[in-house]
């Protein structure tokens, strides 16, 4: 008989601490010392870069001092409307935009400018190569641009340690090893992946070891997509 997972607890809230790809300071040293409202930011890099962590850490920060602010994503429902007191608003995967999201997101945009409020927002790929409409990818570049590139893999380590501690579990060398050279190094699919893994071991109420990660993935393998 398997044993059925519980949730340990609520996943931590992303902040600027948690984020680890060093090569990315400009970036977070710009987003922690922004003065509301500024210049728009757009953020663009790979999976696995913090585009999304980033976004989320800066309303954590607004939220943390009692301001308010809204988050939008590709695929919420338009229409998107600015709220009374925001200071600071949000749009990610820019990239993802249908015609019916991008008309909310430019209206959006327009609203805040007019109100005074802060916008971000995020991509995989730089403003100019945004598929999207004229006006719209055209405020998308006014303000601040930032270039975010996928942490190293000694930071993918850390990140993988330091939330599989969160956790409970005993990674062993080999099993981080074994992650590594197995799936993609962006931090969002190797946090999945562990997620997956802290699942199989409690459903099966064995440890975490090389042997069970092998098993779980030729499970996954063996399911009819």
């Amino acid at each position: 008989m398997k044993q059925i997972p519980l949730a340990i607890g609520p996943d931590p809230l992303p902040t600027f601490d948690t984020y680890l790809t060093s090569a990315n300071a400009a970036a977070v040293a710009h987003l922690r010392a922004l003065d509301l409202p500024s210049a728009p930011v757009y953020l663009w890099g790979p999976p696995g870069s913090g585009k999304s962590h980033l976004l989320r850490a800066l309303v954590h920060q607004r939220h943390a001092v009692g301001e308010r602010a809204g988050s939008f994503d590709a695929d919420d429902p338009a229409p998107w409307l600015l709220q009374p007191g925001w200071t600071l608003v949000v749009v990610d995967r820019c990239d993802q935009l249908n015609a019916e999201r991008q008309q909310a997101a430019f209206a959006l945009f327009v609203q805040a400018t007019d109100a005074g409020v802060q916008w971000a927002a995020a991509g995989r790929v730089p403003p100019v190569d945004l598929p999207l409409r004229d006006d719209l990818r055209t405020r998308l570049a006014w303000g601040h641009v930032f270039a975010l590139q996928a942490c190293s893999e000694n930071e993918a380590r850390a990140a993988l340690r330091r939330e599989a501690d969160r956790r409970g579990i005993f990674l062993a060398d080999g099993v981080m090893d074994y992650l590594l050279t197995r799936s993609a190094r962006d931090l969002g699919t190797l946090m999945q992946l562990l997620e997956r893994m802290d699942r199989f071991a409690l459903a099966r109420q064995r440890a975490v070891t090389v042997p069970l990660l092998r098993q779980m993935l030729q499970e996954d393998a063996e399911v009819p997509s």
